[in-house]
C-alpha cells in the first residue's frame, strides 16, 4: 500500500533524507505536501519534482513568488503549516522542523487523525505529555525519526514493555569526548560544528558538542516509550554504528545496528512496519574491526544531568530547558557566549523561570518565552 507523506521542513537535512527514500522506493511513498523555511530554490526544485504535491514557503513573499514561479497557488508561515499538517489525502506528516515552529503543526496533524514522524526533538521535549496524550486520543501513531530512538522502537517490537530495565541512548561524545576542561573554555563554532560521525545542521551539530543533543534525546524517550527517566541511560559510542540498544530484566541486551544514514531510520518510519530495500548501503562489520563504548563525561557535559532533571520534574521544566539551550546556541554561534556559557545559561534559566507541573500549551509557550529571556 502508498503511502502518502506531507514532509514539513523539506529543504533541511532530515527533508533531503526522506526525498531519497521516495525517489527509491515511488511505489510505497508519494510525497502530498511540502514546506521549506529559508531555501527557497530549493524549495521550487523540490516542488518541481513533486509536482502534485502542496507547498508550503516561510513568508508571503517567498510563496508568492513561487507561486508565480509555478503557476499554482502556494501557502505560507504557519497557516499554511497548519493546513498540509491537516491534508485530506495524507496518511502521515514527517516532522523535521527545527525548533518549536512545528509543535502547533504537528498537534494538527495528530488531531487530524494523521500518524506523525518526528525527527524534531523539540516537539516531545516540550510537550511530550500533550503530544502522547493527543496521539492516544485520536488513535494515531507517533514513530521515531532519530537514529536512536527509532533503534529502540525497533528493539522493542513485541517485547513485554514490563521486562524492559533500561533503554540505553548511545552517543558518539561529539567532537570534544576527548577534551579537557581548559580545552572547553575556548571552543569555537567553527569548532563545535566539526561532528565526527554525521552531515548535520549547525543547531544539532552543536548540540551534539554540549551532549544536549543526548539529553534532549533522553527525555524525548520517557514519552515515546513510556519510561521513567530513571530506566533512560546513556553511553559513548564513538563508531556510531550501535544507533541504542534496551536492556531486559534477564541481562539480555538487544542492539539495532546500522550505517550512519538517515534514510536508514526515516524509511522504517515511513513505511513501518514494512522492511523494504533502502538506498542505504549495507554495513560492513569486518571492515569497521572493533566497536568502541565509554561512560559519558558528566563532570565536564553537564547536559545529561540537567535533562535528566527536567526530564524527572516534567511539566514545563523541558520546555524551558530546551528552550533556553536554543538561545544560548545562538548566542554561542554568533560569538556572544562562550562554549560552557551554553550550558550555564540552561542551568540559569531552569532555576529562574517559575514551574507548572501540568502545563497546558498556552503555559508551555509562555515557559518557553520566558526562558529565552533567561540568557
Amino acid at each position: 500500500m502508498k503511502r502518502r507523506v506531507v514532509i514539513l521542513g523539506a529543504t533541511g537535512s532530515i527533508g533531503e533524507s526522506a526525498m531519497r527514500v521516495a525517489r527509491a522506493l515511488p511505489e510505497r511513498i508519494e510525497i502530498v505536501g511540502l514546506s521549506g523555511r529559508n531555501n527557497t530554490g530549493r524549495l521550487l526544485e523540490l516542488a518541481c519534482e513533486f509536482p502534485k504535491a502542496a507547498v508550503c514557503a516561510g513568508d508571503e513573499a517567498a510563496a508568492n513568488q513561487l507561486s508565480h514561479d509555478l503557476g499554482r497557488p502556494v501557502l505560507h508561515c504557519e497557516e499554511g503549516l497548519l493546513t498540509l499538517a491537516a491534508l485530506p489525502e495524507a496518511d502521515l506528516v514527517l516532522m523535521a522542523i527545527v525548533g518549536t515552529t512545528g509543535l502547533k503543526p504537528a498537534l494538527h496533524a495528530l488531531e487530524n487523525e494523521k500518524d506523525l514522524a518526528v525527527a524534531s526533538k523539540e516537539i516531545l521535549v516540550m510537550a511530550g505529555e500533550l503530544v502522547m496524550a493527543t496521539a492516544a486520543k485520536m488513535g494515531v501513531r507517533v514513530l521515531p525519526v532519530d537514529s536512536e530512538h527509532n533503534a529502540i522502537f525497533q528493539c522493542l517490537e513485541g517485547q513485554d514493555p514490563s521486562t524492559v530495565k533500561r533503554l540505553i541512548l548511545t552517543c558518539s561524545g561529539g567532537p570534544f569526548r576527548k577534551a579537557g576542561a581548559a580545552d572547553l573554555a575556548s571552543v569555537t563554532p567553527e569548532q563545535a560544528l566539526r561532528h565526527p560521525t554525521w552531515s548535520m545542521g549547525r543547531k544539532i551539530s552543536v548540540d551534539s558538542a554540549t551532549l544536549f543533543n543526548k539529553g534532549l534525546e533522553m527525555i524525548e524517550a520517557k514519552w515515546l516509550f513510556g519510561m521513567p527517566m530513571e530506566q533512560v541511560d546513556v553511553i559513548v559510542h564513538p563508531q556510531s554504528i550501535v544507533h541504542s540498544m534496551v536492556e531486559f530484566l534477564d541481562g539480555s541486551i538487544l542492539a539495532q545496528l546500522g550505517s550512519t544514514d538517515m534514510a536508514l531510520p526515516i524509511q522504517y518510519a515511513l513505511t513501518y512496519p514494512e522492511r523494504l530495500t533502502s538506498p542505504c548501503a549495507p554495513l560492513d562489520l569486518t571492515a569497521l574491526g572493533k566497536l568502541e563504548f565509554e561512560v559519558p563525561r558528566t563532570d565536564l557535559f553537564p547536559a545529561l544531568d540537567l535533562a535528566r532533571r527536567a526530564g524527572t520534574a516534567g511539566g514545563t521544566l523541558p520546555a524551558v530547558l530546551n528552550a533556553s539551550n536554543e538561545a544560548a546556541v545562538d548566542a554561542f554561534l554568533a560569538g556572544r557566549l562562550s562554549f560552557p556559557g551554553i550550558w550555564e545559561s540552561v542551568a540559569r534559566a531552569m532555576d529562574e523561570v517559575p514551574f507548572v507541573e501540568h502545563p497546558t500549551l498556552d503555559q508551555l509557550i509562555e515557559a518557553d518565552t520566558a526562558a529565552r529571556k533567561c540568557l
